[in-house]
């Protein structure tokens, strides 16, 4: 790389001269870094990580003191070092696996909302509000999330088949505790599971060859 002092532009190929003025070009001898530091954000996002996982320690720490002293029966520094630590959790994951595709950090994030809730419910009386409602709910919310990603993605749209799979099995969980009898909801929660089978069925049936064709590509069928 060489520069004209006379037109104060760079020049980025190997001539000696300045295609406007043709005057020599001045090269200084260092190297252009030409490749920007990528690591260099993630540095300061782990360092911000870092700061926040210590002032949570330090929050929670006082929160459980203030709790043991002015107990009222509801334990609840327990569901506040819950969401910190579901914060902390969720910002770490997504920085040391930058490179994860947007459809497992979805997963993963719906997945520790879920046991959240569920530690939050247990907090409070284990009502049963978590695994009734808030369980279904949250299935609802990332399949009509999937819906938007296949409009908006429409070039694409092929790569959310094994993420509706999945979501199809994550589906049938509140189900199987209805039956079980650990939940008391059956509506949401088959409401759900046939959200999820019918987004995934009109998008192999409307996808035609290209989805069938992706489905086997997937699962190594030929």
């Amino acid at each position: 790389m060489s520069k004209c002092k006379q037109c104060d532009v760079i020049v980025r190929d190997d001539t000696e001269v300045c295609p406007l003025c043709k005057c020599v070009l001045d090269t200084d001898g260092e190297a252009e870094n030409k490749y920007p530091d990528i690591w260099a954000k993630n540095h300061v996002l782990k360092l911000v990580i870092r700061i926040y996982l210590f002032a949570a320690i330090v929050t929670e720490t006082v929160l459980i003191y203030l709790n043991y002293r002015y107990f009222n029966g509801i334990y609840w520094s327990v569901i506040v070092g819950v969401v910190l630590a579901y914060i902390y959790l969720t910002l770490a994951y997504t920085v040391s696996y930058s490179r994860a595709g947007y459809r497992m950090k979805i997963i993963v994030g719906v997945a520790g909302g879920i046991l959240l809730l569920n530690v939050i419910d247990h907090v409070l009386g284990n009502n049963g509000w978590s695994v009734d409602y808030a369980f279904p709910a949250a299935l609802l919310a990332v399949d009509v999330t999937v819906l938007f990603l296949i409009i908006f993605n429409r070039r694409n749209w092929q790569s959310y088949l094994s993420f509706q799979i999945a979501m199809i099995l994550f589906s049938l969980i509140p189900v199987i505790l209805n039956l079980m009898g650990y939940a008391h909801v059956p509506l949401l929660a088959n409401l759900a599971l046939a959200v999820a089978v019918f987004l995934f069925l009109g998008t192999v049936i409307i996808g035609g060859k290209r989805a069938t064709t992706e489905l086997k590509r997937r699962f190594h069928i030929k």
